[in-house]
């Protein structure tokens, strides 16, 4: 989960600082639908994935991507 972290903080453009697990959609400012796609794009990129249009919908936090993402077999 560490190259999970990596590409959250990346995409959103978010410090160590001021990252938190419990992070969820529209917390920050960097989160908002655009930062959104651009997190998306990001893993599916990392992860030569595709994910489902109702994954992207339901993405609405840190962990719930983890969540997300373990449906692809990415743990």
């Amino acid at each position: 989960m560490d190259k999970y972290k990596k590409i959250f903080q990346e995409s959103l453009n978010i410090s160590d600082k001021d990252f938190s697990e419990n992070l969820k959609y529209n917390d920050i400012p960097e989160w908002d639908s655009i930062g959104h796609m651009t997190l998306i794009a990001a893993l599916e990129e990392n992860y030569n994935i595709s994910i489902e249009t109702d994954d992207i919908v339901d993405f609405s936090s840190f962990n719930k991507g983890k969540e997300i993402l373990k449906k692809y077999k990415i743990n």
